[in-house]
């Protein structure tokens, strides 16, 4: 199967062509091709995954983890396959049932959390920064492994307010919940800084 093009817009239709292994998002057509994350991005992955899988067993909301697509639709396709927007956020969670099929999910998800990498950078904090924000995201992190830091916004009036940028020693109050509160010592505990050569 060729690449795919930069010059051509692509569907939802065009991506379930694509072999597996291919991973692919679209974002309002354009083409992303994803490499596979670090291992300390997929620690971190971890240990969010199950700070919010502890909190909501038993509650109505999901929480999920990449590969998990979200369909973000524009309102005039037909068909599911005419969607030019899917993409597979490191931490999703979706409170609106009614959203989740056994593709994904259609629609603004609650909360996604994007755990950035030097590759992926540029298209977390601006592309899909403006995506979660016109969509309606309630509240979005972004995740820097390397800085051990973490910048959460939060949708007001349609636009995202940066609440805070918490480092290691903080925790973060999830605004989505009264009542859930996240160490990020917890988070980033697997995370080494490089060893320092004195000679």
């Amino acid at each position: 199967m060729p690449l795919p093009k930069e010059d051509k817009v692509y569907t939802y239709g065009d991506l379930l062509m694509w072999p597996e292994e291919e991973r692919i998002e679209l974002i309002n057509g354009q083409p992303f091709m994803m490499t596979p994350p670090s291992r300390i991005h997929q620690e971190i992955s971890r240990e969010l995954l199950t700070a919010f899988s502890v909190y909501l067993k038993d509650k109505s909301c999901r929480v999920y983890s990449a590969p998990f697509g979200v369909r973000f639709p524009s309102g005039n396709e037909k068909s599911d396959k005419e969607i030019k927007t899917i993409v597979e956020p490191d931490i999703v969670v979706v409170c609106d049932e009614s959203k989740l099929d056994d593709e994904g999910c259609k629609g603004a998800p609650d909360l996604i959390v994007e755990i950035v990498s030097p590759s992926t950078a540029r298209k977390d904090k601006v592309e899909k920064f403006n995506l979660y924000e016109k969509a309606g995201v309630k509240e979005y992190w972004i995740v820097e492994p390397e800085q051990k830091v973490v910048m959460v916004f939060i949708l007001e009036d349609g636009r995202y307010r940066i609440v805070k940028t918490y480092s290691e020693d903080d925790s973060i109050k999830v605004s989505i919940f009264d009542d859930l509160t996240i160490n990020l010592k917890d988070i980033f505990k697997s995370v080494k800084r490089p060893m320092v050569n004195s000679s």
